[in-house]
């Protein structure tokens, strides 16, 4: 049974709340809907995988070449920033893993792959610089030694803290808050332990990198969209030819007044009435024959023919107006076959 409004317009039935398990399955990324981060969680999947049930040595190798420390950085940094961002600290078991899945799908959902994967790897590669080159410079002051230059560093903690700081701008002011609040818990907690000099600074800048993406990953608005978008162009007036009478609804003595420029004046008749008449070789007859043409046209079936692709007020085949050709005899027989029973 269908059940309507007042207004006779169906009405949609209430969502039924989902429930704890399908909400999980609905925030998974999918590879139609967030392909970014599924096809990116798989080969994390698969590194993971690798790196706990893997031969330990070459797992060890692995990660030393991957390692984003300053020494590496300085012979191949894209290499070594892209192939960092391939492992999960930790393994299968990492917090870190879940919130990949969990916060750069969701980040995806609202602003697409592209965005997402701008901001994570905006993230990744400005916290790794802003922990890397002081330890470079520290090291090159001789306040560090020399072994500092190649710290073992790899891992997504610094992309999915900038994801985190991103979307917290698109949630609600509760939300928002909360998000930021537990964020800079995790953050103010890994400084107070200082086990991880490097990720402990690292995580603040790489959240502060996402919330400075916030005009980035948000929509325009209508307004914004249609004032980008330029002045709408005004309304297509119909194209004059030479020799033609002026468009529908011009004042008739503007043709008058034009026609009498070209060698035609107006004259009192018999009847008191103003006619043109020749002036020095002029053409009245051809100028009465124009202003005829010009007024059958108007008022052609009592009605007045509008812009060009607007249709007659009243019904009725509108002719149009031909070009000049030189002489009266082909404007004569266009006029008279505007009279009415011809």
């Amino acid at each position: 049974m269908n059940v309507v409004d007042p207004d006779g317009m169906p009405l949609r039935p209430p969502r039924r709340a989902l429930r704890p398990g399908r909400r999980l399955l609905r925030a998974l990324p999918t590879p139609l809907g967030t392909p970014f981060t599924f096809f990116y969680a798989l080969v994390l999947l698969a590194t993971a995988i690798y790196t706990d049930y893997g031969d330990e040595a070459t797992v060890s190798h692995l990660l030393r070449e991957s390692s984003t420390d300053a020494a590496h950085l300085a012979e191949q940094p894209l290499v070594v920033l892209l192939a960092s961002a391939l492992w999960i600290a930790g393994g299968l078991y990492s917090l870190y893993g879940i919130l990949f899945v969990l916060v750069v799908s969701a980040l995806e959902r609202r602003t697409g792959g592209a965005r997402t994967a701008g901001v994570f790897l905006l993230g990744h590669v400005l916290a790794t610089l802003a922990t890397e080159l002081p330890v470079a410079g520290a090291v090159a002051a001789g306040r560090l030694p020399e072994a500092s230059l190649h710290r073992l560093d790899y891992g997504i903690s610094f992309g999915v803290m900038a994801c985190i700081g991103a979307l917290s701008g698109l949630l609600g002011p509760r939300a928002k808050w909360t998000v930021l609040g537990l964020s800079f818990l995790m953050c103010a907690q890994d400084l107070v332990e200082f086990a991880d000099p490097l990720a402990s600074w690292g995580h603040p800048i790489a959240l502060l990198t996402g919330m400075a993406c916030w005009g980035l990953v948000r929509d325009k608005g209508p307004a914004a969209a249609s004032a980008a978008d330029g002045a709408v162009p005004g309304p297509l007036r119909a194209p004059r030819e030479a020799g033609q009478g002026a468009p529908a609804g011009a004042p008739q003595q503007r043709l008058r007044g034009r026609a009498a420029g070209r060698g035609v004046r107006e004259e009192a008749g018999e009847d008191g009435r103003a006619e043109l008449a020749g002036d020095g070789g002029g053409q009245p007859e051809a100028a009465r024959d124009v202003v005829r043409v010009e007024h059958e046209l108007r008022h052609a079936h009592g009605g007045e023919a509008g812009r060009v692709g607007v249709a007659p007020r009243v019904p009725g085949a509108v002719p149009r107006a031909r070009p000049a050709d030189g002489g009266g005899q082909q404007r004569r027989r266009d006029a008279d076959a505007l009279q009415p029973g011809r």
